[in-house]
């Protein structure tokens, strides 16, 4: 990233498009230099200074105006501004958090140079080709820890999970923590925009700086790759399953120094893969009693007060707020992206009304946001790539048990979707495609669809014309 810049002897942060030279009190956004306020300038650096930390509201009055006292709406009218110089009235800019009660937090990765070359990272994405993320990541930190000490060890892992769990995040928080491990560093390949192997083989050849036709495009990358020591991270595997698959079985065979982590719908199935299926982001049980400060505890919670801070200035809860949130996040079964969606409704509803909305399971599905990534504007889109990458078979059995408000059994499943499809076969592809939970504790397996699935396949369902008969057989069933 550093290339970008004119980066001179002095220490600098890079974040975004923007390097902020601290001593010479200078902001630049690629060549050109930004008018920005002095008090600006220094709640800004003290900031960036200490990405990823809160920085309490008197520390940065104290650092604005040190002669001088003022109260929280001086602050907050030099915090607005400073949004402003940022470009965080773009759509999927955003560099500060508000704490409420507590303070502001830079939550933009940060790369600190200095000396002319990279002299450490803070919060920090690595100087590799890993996409650019400006939010924090919560309530995964062990789940990182434990991948980055097993990848090593195993070479190949799969981080497995449905749509909106927060696999890609993952995958690059691991990344960005391995950066350093491998002499030829990390590279990111998205699959998702991909048509076939071949295009595979040539994007993961042209991240390493090395040109390949079309023809040998396989071999080559197997070829350079023998005598790297590299963190290949494949991102959306499912989509070019079955030839992605075989391909990094050559890869990890043919080259010892090459260690792959890849996200996916559904594992890959082949030797040595070692499968972490991520699970939901942590909501409190229903009896729990919390205060502000326990209900942090929870990941799933501290993602949506943490989004909706970031939406709206002075968002805060109160201990009285508590079962409203929790109530809300367990509507979304402790889904990142679901309540990532959620929060930025602060603005409009109010936590009462929101979670009385989200009853309407066709809200889950309306909630967008803007996005690079198609894929993750909405559930609605998140879903749609999903079920394009079904057999018609397990389109069919997926539309009709979602009848089911509950748990419920294979035989429940047979008696419901007919017997025109292999059922069987559909709920073993699509637990496998993380669209259906399987509880074998008991004597029986019971399977469940999360809330937003089952309302994205009843969606189907209806459009499909089969609703009359499939509920008539789901009420004859009992």
């Amino acid at each position: 990233m550093a290339d970008r810049f004119n980066v001179s002897t002095e220490r600098s942060y890079l974040f975004g498009p923007f390097q902020l030279l601290p001593a010479a009190g200078l902001l630049r956004k690629g060549n050109e230099i930004v008018r920005i306020g002095g008090r600006a300038l220094a709640i800004l650096t003290a900031l960036v200074e200490r990405a990823g930390d809160v920085v309490s509201k008197d520390e940065l009055m104290a650092i604005a105006w040190p002669q001088t006292v003022v109260g929280d709406g001086n602050l907050k009218v030099a915090v607005a501004a400073l949004r402003r110089v940022l470009g965080e009235d773009h759509p999927g800019e955003r560099y500060l958090t508000n704490e409420p009660r507590r303070g502001y937090r830079f939550i933009a990765p940060v790369l600190l140079t200095g000396g002319g070359g990279v002299a450490g990272r803070r919060h920090g994405r690595s100087e590799h080709n890993l996409p650019y993320f400006s939010t924090r990541l919560i309530g995964r930190a062990d789940v990182v820890e434990s991948l980055v000490k097993i990848l090593p060890e195993r070479r190949l892992v799969s981080i497995v999970g449905p749509a909106g769990i927060g696999k890609t995040s993952v995958a690059l928080a691991v990344a960005e923590s391995m950066a350093g491990q491998c002499e030829h560093g990390v590279r990111f390949i998205d699959l998702t925009s991909l048509r076939d192997v071949q295009a595979v083989a040539v994007a993961m050849a042209e991240t390493l700086g090395v040109k390949l036709s079309t023809e040998c495009a396989i071999h080559g990358a197997i070829m350079m790759l023998r005598e790297r020591r590299v963190v290949l991270v494949f991102d959306g595997c499912e989509n070019l399953l079955p030839t992605t698959a075989a391909m990094i079985g050559h890869i990890l065979s043919a080259a010892p120094g090459v260690l792959v982590l890849t996200t996916t719908r559904e594992p890959l199935r082949i030797r040595d893969e070692t499968i972490h299926r991520l699970a939901p982001l942590a909501v409190p049980p229903t009896t729990a009693g919390l205060t502000v400060s326990q209900a942090r505890g929870f990941s799933a919670l501290e993602l949506f007060i943490e989004r909706a801070s970031a939406r709206l200035e002075g968002f805060g809860v109160a201990d009285d707020d508590v079962p409203l949130l929790a109530d809300i996040c367990r509507k979304l079964d402790g889904t990142a992206l679901a309540i990532e969606l959620a929060a930025t409704r602060v603005d409009t509803f109010t936590l009462r009304e929101l979670s009385a909305l989200l009853d309407d399971q066709s809200l889950l599905l309306s909630l967008n946001q803007n996005s690079p990534v198609a894929r993750h504007r909405s559930l609605a889109a998140a879903f749609d790539w999903s079920h394009a990458l079904l057999t018609e078979n397990e389109r069919t059995v997926l539309r009709r048990v979602s009848v089911f408000t509950a748990a419920f059994t294979l035989a429940s499943a047979h008696a419901v979707v007919g017997d025109d499809c292999d059922v069987i076969a559909a709920i073993e592809g699509l637990v496998a495609k993380s669209l259906l939970s399987a509880d074998v504790a008991g004597p029986l397996v019971e399977y469940r669809l999360l809330r937003a699935v089952r309302a994205y396949a009843a969606q189907r369902l209806l459009e499909s014309g089969e609703c009359d008969d499939v509920c008539r057989r789901h009420e004859k069933s009992g």
